[in-house]
């Protein structure tokens, strides 16, 4: 529970961080001069972003690792253990990426060409959005899934990380059509909470075999 908890107090408190002295960023989708100009203007805002969702990259993958190991311990001898690391693996590593990409975006010599800003602030946007996002449902499944089978969890819980895991999936759907990106946050808020409460619901060790799942 504690590394979800530093996962989200970084995450969050990077984007707040940045918000209070630069307000909201511009959509990716919008003209390449506001872009430009927001980047120009605000470099610390936009590094202290950057430190704040590049640092929380490590705590997620630490966590994607200690949950594949405890549901192992549990008896889930099935690919769902496997998921979760494969999952928090993937989307440490994208959230990792956009942040490195987030504070290349608060260097002078970059925000002088707004083709390279562009550029990169798409692939900020892939990278932390779709990419993030998507492993990060297959974190949440991977849990769930042998979590509802073992009663690892309580159903109610697990049912909520099917759910979220699902809408977390779905937001790959952005590639087609960019509208839907409000995929993004109903897919990455829910699941960062999840998995909150699932590090503080899921048992260090079942008192008797589990069976595979």
């Amino acid at each position: 529970m504690v590394l979800a908890v530093i996962v989200v107090a970084l995450f969050a408190g990077g984007l707040a961080i940045g918000a209070a002295l630069a307000g909201v960023p511009p959509f990716p989708f919008r003209s390449t001069p506001t872009i430009q100009d927001f980047f120009r203007a605000h470099p610390g805002a936009v590094q202290a972003a950057a430190i704040g969702i590049f640092g929380s990259s490590v705590p997620l993958a630490i966590y994607a690792a200690t949950a594949s190991a405890r549901l192992r311990q549990l008896g889930v001898t099935a690919p769902g253990a496997t998921i979760a690391l494969a999952g928090g693996i993937l989307s440490a590593a994208a959230l990792g990426l956009a942040g490195l990409l987030i504070w290349t975006l608060s260097r002078p010599a970059v925000t002088v060409d707004p083709v390279l800003v562009r550029a990169l602030y798409f692939l900020v946007y892939l990278t932390g959005g779709p990419a993030h996002v998507v492993g990060l449902g297959l974190l949440v499944a991977g849990i769930a899934v042998p979590s509802l089978i073992l009663g690892l969890l309580p159903k109610r819980v697990a049912w909520a990380g099917l759910v979220i895991a699902v809408v977390a999936e779905l937001s790959v759907l952005v590639l087609i059509w960019p509208g839907l990106s409000v995929l993004l946050p109903i897919g990455r808020v829910p699941a960062l909470v999840w998995l909150v409460a699932a590090g503080a619901l899921l048992p260090v060790r079942r008192g008797r075999e589990a069976v595979a799942a």
